[in-house]
């Protein structure tokens, strides 16, 4: 769980997303920085339990930077108002399927799982597991429990088939995706529930086939 004045902070950056109110308010940033890498250490630890991959794992080495990279953006607010947390075995330099959870006040916030903007080779490597072992992940998109959850992947998709498969594929509707994610909102009361770790645990379940699929095709790059 979280404190509401964790929450509060990233309701105020946004805002008052500049670098003088920051500079003003950074012991409130570190206080919820803080907060929220002792919630993600508390999960690690869960996982762990899981699956020994996550053996020796921090949080601090899977929350990424609240700093934006502007050089290259329309967007120049400097800060994110959120925090990302991605947890997979090697962190957020990771290129693996992992599981992710965003902390955004007001209906912004959401677990994922899956392959975010998977770079050429990955992307080529997903495709290729989907056009052999399609089936696998129809099982796992259509299984009743997931989705309820995850109704749909999300993300953008080509509007036509990607070079080399044919748009008459059985799987095409998968094969189409840059990404293959599925999010699930969450509210901001849950973060200050005492279960929020359990039911995030609950979450990590639900989603762990689809990351198990994809890192079957990440497995040698």
């Amino acid at each position: 769980m979280l404190q509401s004045s964790s929450l509060q902070f990233l309701e105020n950056l946004n805002n008052n997303n500049n670098r003088e109110w920051f500079a003003q308010h950074k012991s409130d940033y570190e206080q919820a920085k803080k907060d929220v890498l002792h919630m993600a250490d508390q999960i690690i630890e869960q996982l762990t339990q899981k699956d020994s991959a996550f053996k020796g794992l921090e949080a601090k080495k899977c929350l990424f930077r609240i700093y934006r990279d502007v050089r290259f953006s329309k967007n120049k607010t400097p800060y994110k108002p959120h925090f990302g947390i991605i947890m997979v075995p090697g962190g957020r330099k990771s290129s693996k399927a992992g599981f992710y959870l965003r902390v955004k006040p007001n209906g912004h916030s959401f677990w994922a799982g899956g392959a975010f903007q998977p770079d050429a080779n990955a992307l080529k490597a997903i495709r290729q597991e989907i056009d052999y072992n399609g089936q696998e992940l129809e099982k796992i998109l259509e299984n009743k429990t997931f989705k309820k959850h995850f109704p749909t992947l999300v993300g953008d998709a080509l509007k036509t088939a990607p070079k080399g498969y044919s748009k008459e594929h059985t799987y095409i509707k998968y094969l189409r995706y840059k990404s293959i994610i599925v999010t699930k909102s969450i509210e901001d009361s849950a973060f200050l529930k005492k279960n929020f770790i359990k039911d995030t645990l609950k979450i990590y379940d639900i989603i762990q086939p689809l990351n198990h699929f994809l890192n079957q095709a990440l497995y040698e790059l």
